[in-house]
């Protein structure tokens, strides 16, 4: 629509390049591409600005939850049951009920793929005493790993002023959980899981469509955009991006294949130091993106996106061409025979904060 007008008028052209420009300046959000093996940052901008990571969470839900098993604390077989606590969350699409129980194994899945926020609660709570003891847990871990512009508030991303991370953050995370845990790396390879019969599909389309994708985790609030942490490995290298704030699942899934790509063939110099050495900010508060993206003031700005990220859009290239046949776990629940609720934590003020959008 955007090349129809301009057609035959350059200096309209002109004007609004100039003006995507200064839009793209005023609202820029974080990009980061690093070697996995080696941590040069391949490529970054904004990597240290602090943003609302949404079900990027559940990486560090995962980390905590994998040291657990490695502790002995739980078992790929312990149960993990749906409490009040857990089915309260917002943005349900598991379908799961008070009292439906499942594997540890398979909340992971469920947690991880479907991006379940009640399945994530349920899991904190098998690991921990309550909510607000693993929510601990992850703030310990997030200290330990440098995490300095990171602090969780909850498992499962949703909305919350304390809940902020950073792309340099996100990026160290993920290799760690990598890094330190390569033998629960078949949880980040499924394309969709099966919740007793009722399919629910990854939001990363990288795996399907991308070849070479391990992972990792992606999510989505009003308030965040569209956030991506995925990892990738051609010919021996492995390569991790995030985004951060992305306006459409179409901006975010092209966007991140295209970085891999060129990281991938050698087109992003490792001339920018390593991840750890990139600094947090902590002089700004994340940005809000619920107005650019869930009001009438949508439109106009996905506009502006679509015409500074074209890929894949009519007559653009796409970097989303591989077919890649998905993997599909199937979970089944059974009710718990021996339940007592979990007492719910007292809520604090940011919980009273509106949660627009889903945390997957």
């Amino acid at each position: 629509m955007i090349e129809n007008i301009l057609a035959g008028r350059p200096w309209k052209k002109l004007a609004l390049m100039a003006s995507l420009f200064l839009s793209a300046q005023a609202h820029a959000t974080p990009v980061l591409v690093v070697d996995a093996d080696s941590r040069q940052v391949l490529y970054q901008e904004d990597a240290g600005v602090p943003w609302y990571p949404a079900s990027t969470t559940k990486l560090m839900t995962a980390l905590v939850v994998f040291e657990a098993l490695r502790s002995g604390e739980v078992t790929l077989t312990t149960p993990v049951t749906m409490t009040r606590n857990a089915t309260k969350q917002a943005f349900l699409e598991s379908g799961l009920t008070f009292g439906r129980t499942m594997t540890l194994e398979d909340a992971l899945f469920a947690m991880i793929a479907a991006s379940a926020n009640d399945v994530a609660v349920a899991l904190a709570e098998a690991v921990a005493p309550d909510e607000p003891a693993f929510v601990r847990k992850m703030n310990e871990a997030a200290t330990r790993l440098g995490l300095t512009g990171t602090h969780f508030s909850n498992p499962n991303g949703l909305f919350d002023k304390a809940n902020y991370t950073t792309a340099r953050d996100l990026a160290i995370l993920g290799m760690e959980v990598d890094r330190l845990f390569p033998e629960y790396r078949r949880f980040f390879l499924a394309s969709a899981v099966t919740i007793d019969g009722k399919e629910i599909k990854s939001n990363n389309l990288l795996l399907t469509r991308f070849a070479g994708t391990t992972g990792m985790k992606t999510g989505f609030l009003c308030a965040s955009g569209r956030n991506i942490v995925g990892l990738a490995s051609r010919n021996g290298k492995r390569v991790m991006v995030v985004i951060l704030g992305a306006t459409t699942e179409r901006e975010r899934n092209e966007r991140s294949a295209q970085y891999l790509t060129e990281a991938l063939d050698g087109r992003l110099p490792a001339n920018a130091g390593l991840v750890n050495n990139l600094q947090n900010r902590t002089d700004v508060a994340p940005q809000d993106m619920r107005v650019r993206l869930c009001t009438g003031q949508s439109v106009a700005y996905e506009a502006s996106r679509n015409a500074l990220y074209p890929m894949g859009l009519p007559g653009n290239e796409s970097y989303l061409g591989d077919q890649i046949p998905g993997q599909v776990h199937a979970i089944s629940t059974t009710a718990s025979e021996n339940l007592s609720d979990v007492p719910l934590p007292v809520r604090r003020p940011s919980d009273l904060q509106p949660k627009t959008g889903s945390a997957g």
